[in-house]
C-alpha cells in the first residue's frame, strides 16, 4: 500500500522527461522551477541532457529541505549564477537561512556552485572521496564547465567543501532527523544518499535513475554497484525517491531503470564473453528494451563496451 500511495502523491510530477526542451523556467539560470515533492522538501529538476548552454549547466536536481532552524540544499549546482538562482528561489519559499549544502557527489554539477555558497559563510558538506575527486580534476571540471557555458560560467571557482565524512554523517534540524549517507561503491567514487526516515524519502543522488540512461563510467564497479543496490538501498525500502537526474518517483521505478537495466547489460555481456565475443562487438549488445531513456544515444555503447571492460577480467 506505501508504494502506491507514494505513485499517487508523485503523479503530478510524473511527466515524461525530454532531453529536447532547451529550458523550462526562461526567467531564471534554472532549468526549472522548484516543486515542492513532500511538505518542506523542494527539487529544481535538472534537464536529462547532457550540459549545455541552453540549460546552464542544470542537468541535475537541486534540491533543498526547509526545516524550522534553517534549509539544507543538495547540489550546489553546476556555476556560481545556479547557485544563486536557486538561493533566490529558497527565500520565496522560506525566511529561513541555508545552514548547510551538500555535495552528491564531486562532478562539476554537483559541487561548482560551491564558492557561492561559502562567500554566503554557509558550510558544505561532501563525502572524503567525492572531495578527493574535485582536488584531483578541479581543473578539467571548471574548463569542461566553461566549455559549454561560455559567458554563463561568469567567475566560478573550484571550492572543495570544508565538510568530510566517510560512512555516515547524522543532522537534526528543527526536529527533522537527516541522515547523510554514502551505502557504498556506485554510480561515482563519494556518492552520498540523504535519507529522511520520519518522512520515508531518500534524496537518492546518481545511485538511482529512471528517465535518462545512467552512464557507467571507465571507474565505475557495476557489480559493485548492484550489490549495494540490493544490500544496502533496498533495506531502507523509501516510499519517496528524488533521483539525482529525472523527475521525483518511488522505488520500484529507479530499481527498474537502474538496478535491472545494470543486471540486464551484465548478463548481455556476460554471455558475450561466455561466446567468445570480443569488446568491437560488445558495443552492439542487445539494449533495445532501453532505447526509450533519454542520453540512449550517447551512452548505451559505451556502458556496453566499458562494462566488457570490467567484466573481462572478473
Amino acid at each position: 500500500m506505501k508504494t502506491l500511495a507514494a505513485f499517487a502523491l508523485l503523479l503530478p510530477f510524473a511527466a515524461f522527461a525530454s532531453e529536447d526542451i532547451a529550458d523550462q523556467y526562461p526567467q531564471s539560470e534554472l532549468y526549472s522551477k522548484p516543486v515542492e515533492v513532500i511538505p518542506n522538501v523542494f527539487s529544481a529538476i535538472g534537464a536529462t541532457a547532457p550540459p549545455t548552454y541552453q540549460n546552464a549547466g542544470h542537468n541535475n536536481n537541486l534540491s533543498f529541505v526547509v526545516t524550522s532552524e534553517g534549509v539544507v540544499v543538495v547540489n550546489s549546482g553546476a556555476s556560481d549564477a545556479l547557485a544563486k538562482a536557486l538561493h533566490e528561489e529558497i527565500k520565496k519559499v522560506t525566511d529561513q537561512p541555508v545552514v548547510l549544502v551538500i555535495n552528491e557527489n564531486g562532478q562539476g554539477h554537483a559541487m561548482l556552485g560551491n564558492g557561492y555558497w561559502r562567500d554566503q559563510g554557509v558550510d558544505v558538506l561532501a563525502h572524503a572521496e567525492a572531495i578527493a575527486e574535485t582536488q584531483e580534476n578541479s581543473d578539467m571540471i571548471l574548463q569542461r564547465m566553461r566549455g559549454y557555458n561560455k559567458d554563463r560560467a561568469g567567475e566560478t571557482r573550484v571550492e572543495h567543501a570544508n565538510m568530510s565524512f566517510e560512512d555516515r554523517y547524522d543532522l537534526s534540524l528543527g526536529g527533522v532527523e537527516m541522515q547523510v549517507l554514502h551505502l557504498g561503491p556506485a554510480h561515482d567514487p563519494g556518492d552520498i544518499q540523504v535519507w529522511i526516515p520520519a518522512w520515508d524519502l531518500l534524496i537518492a543522488g546518481d545511485i538511482a535513475f529512471h528517465e535518462r540512461m545512467l552512464p557507467v563510467f571507465p571507474h565505475t564497479c557495476t557489480k559493485c554497484w548492484i550489490e549495494t543496490w540490493q544490500e544496502k538501498l533496498e533495506p531502507l525500502d523509501p516510499a519517496y525517491v528524488i533521483p539525482g537526474h529525472g523527475h521525483p518517483t518511488n522505488l520500484p521505478q529507479v530499481r527498474r531503470y537502474t538496478l535491472d537495466y545494470l543486471t540486464d547489460l551484465r548478463g548481455k555481456i556476460g554471455a558475450h564473453i561466455e561466446a567468445g565475443g570480443d569488446l568491437a562487438n560488445a558495443y552492439y549488445v542487445d539494449q533495445e528494451r532501453w532505447k526509450g531513456l533519454d542520453t540512449f544515444e550517447e551512452l548505451a555503447t559505451k556502458n556496453a563496451g566499458r562494462v566488457f571492460e570490467e567484466m573481462e577480467w572478473e
